[in-house]
């Protein structure tokens, strides 16, 4: 397991899809990211979470100092989180745009675990998202002109609801490829995960206050 960042302070992990980002319900979900993480950096704590269907950069902090200081900055919204997914469908919009979704996203007690829009109860939700630049966020050679089929695009959260770029993204027609709970019902063919990724972050270190960008490419 190697670590995209490293210090006495902070450990920035690029979790594989699949697995936990902590420990769930009972003994065949106790194996995750974290609990690996101690094993190596006894003592690492848990800052935030990815889905398990997600891929991507995940932080932890070495001492509890350091877990409430991330925590504040990702409660004060300091943290910017990039994320790179194939979705269906092909919008109609200039490739560099942004695109603001702003929809409140609220449990779905009925469908447990799937969330959705409620203008009612839910709680204020915000996207951004536009179409991926050649390469972005993926490996050399990653296809990123949209097709009949998806498009490459890339979201950013300002808020950080339970599923909210899968709902966000579904909301509009253009769900992500590989979403069990919200893509296309028999849709995904061949395609055995979640095609959303989180490869970039960046905030300022909470003990240097050096400006941190890290980054971890997309498998797709």
């Amino acid at each position: 397991m190697d670590p995209v960042y490293l210090d006495e302070d902070l450990l920035v992990l690029n979790k594989p899809e699949g697995l936990l980002s902590v420990p769930g319900r009972g003994p065949d979900k106790q194996d995750c990211l974290s609990s690996r993480a101690q094993v190596i950096w006894p003592g690492a704590l848990v800052v935030h979470r990815l889905d398990q269907a997600t891929s991507g950069l995940l932080v932890m902090a070495r001492n509890s100092a350091t877990q409430v200081a991330m925590g504040q900055l990702f409660e004060a919204r300091q943290v910017s989180k990039s994320y790179v997914a194939l979705v269906w469908g092909v919008p109609c919009l200039t490739a560099s745009k942004w695109v603001r979704i702003e929809l409140p996203i609220a449990a779905d007690w009925e469908r447990r675990p799937r969330r959705k829009i409620d203008h009612v109860i839910g709680k204020p939700s915000t996207t951004l998202w536009r179409f991926a630049e050649p390469n972005e966020g993926g490996h050399a050679g990653a296809v990123n002109e949209p097709s009949q089929i998806g498009s490459r695009v890339i979201l950013e959260p300002l808020t950080g609801r339970t599923h909210q770029l899968r709902i966000h993204m579904h909301s509009i027609g253009h769900p992500i490829i590989g979403d069990q709970l919200y893509g296309i019902q028999g849709g995904n063919g061949s395609v055995s995960r979640l095609m959303l990724h989180a490869y970039q972050l960046e905030f300022s270190h909470p003990t240097t206050g050096v400006r941190l960008q890290l980054s971890a490419a997309a498998e797709f």
